[in-house]
């Protein structure tokens, strides 16, 4: 009988490996938690982040909630005055009349004393850059026939043709009106439209700066410069809303619409923001159970069984007009 040869030491290995194969494979590991910050309290705090290719929501908290959009309510009079200028019912040269109750509105604003004019073209970028309230105003008494009141209707009808079903908008510029309401989602749904519906005019929400009157006029939109890809759009603050923004990232493929509401500084706002792109462009975006923290409170707790965790879209959640994937 002869006597048995030892195995060789990479049948050794072979072995050993398979035995740890099986025993991971009778272990289930849950995903590992992740806490995110949240620079909000949650009374204010919305925000989504959208696929704008597809319309996929790839993150979203309170995202229907209705908020109140501050001066990203500019980003509809924009749209508005974008179809006027692809209309031909105006041109970038056309002269807007300053009212005096547009020359009235508080700050924000470039000071127009009535009678004064501002051409479309320098009148996008003070919306844009310098979110300019009497400029807002002036552009909507325009467009809404002298009425703002008007024009505010026609805002309204128009986020109901794109499908923001909570809008209401009651001013051109965003100033404090009880009325006037959005949502996270329903401001994705806007800045979607305007990247997709004018994208010969959508340069304008990349610029941070633009000259006036032979002086510099700078903007608030931090956002721009920051992080590679990032083109674009609007800010918005006013107390009873805190620190709003959208921000459209398009780069190495990937093309995501950014909302966040209510933060409680421009600051922590945009550090949310690149937080939210980065955790949207990860490998594993859709196994992270992340667990929000709001500011002055303790992490929110865990979801309850069969519900999504805190933070995570339903699978199939995607913004009208656009396929889901």
């Amino acid at each position: 009988m002869s006597t048995p040869r030892p195995l060789p030491l990479l049948q050794k290995l072979i072995a050993a490996l398979a035995f740890l194969v099986v025993v991971a494979g009778c272990t289930t590991a849950a995903p590992p938690e992740s806490v995110l910050t949240v620079p909000a309290a949650p009374q204010k705090y919305a925000a989504i982040v959208v696929d704008a290719s597809t319309g996929k929501t790839l993150f979203e908290v309170n995202s229907t909630a209705q908020r109140y959009p501050a001066s990203l309510t500019k980003m509809m009079t924009l749209y508005m005055l974008f179809e006027a200028l692809d209309s031909g019912r105006v041109t970038k040269e056309t002269q807007i009349p300053v009212s005096d109750h547009a020359a009235s509105q508080p700050p924000t604003k470039l000071r127009f004393r009535r009678g004064e004019t501002i051409d479309i073209d320098s009148a996008i970028r003070a919306m844009v850059v310098k979110s300019a309230n009497d400029v807002a105003v002036a552009v909507g008494e325009y467009l809404g026939g002298g009425s703002e009141d008007q024009f505010a209707a026609m805002m309204t009808a128009k986020a109901r043709q794109l499908g923001m079903a909570s809008t209401s908008f009651h001013n051109a510029c965003g100033l404090p009106d009880a009325g006037q309401v959005t949502s996270a989602r329903d401001m994705a749904v806007l800045g979607i439209a305007l990247e997709h519906r004018f994208p010969q005019h959508f340069h304008y929400f990349s610029e941070s700066d633009f000259m006036f009157r032979g002086r510099l006029v700078r903007g608030h939109n931090d956002m721009l410069g920051r992080v590679r890809g990032i083109d674009g759009i609007k800010t918005g603050y006013i107390r009873a809303s805190g620190y709003n923004i959208v921000t459209s990232y398009n780069a190495d493929g990937r093309h995501l619409i950014v909302v966040v509401m209510g933060a409680q500084s421009a600051r922590q706002r945009n550090d949310h923001v690149e937080a939210l792109i980065q955790r949207s462009l990860g490998p594993m975006t859709a196994d992270a159970q992340p667990r929000l923290m709001y500011a002055g409170q303790e992490p929110a707790g865990s979801a309850l069984p069969g519900l999504p965790s805190p933070g995570l879209a339903a699978p199939d959640s995607s913004l009208p007009g656009l396929p889901a994937q």
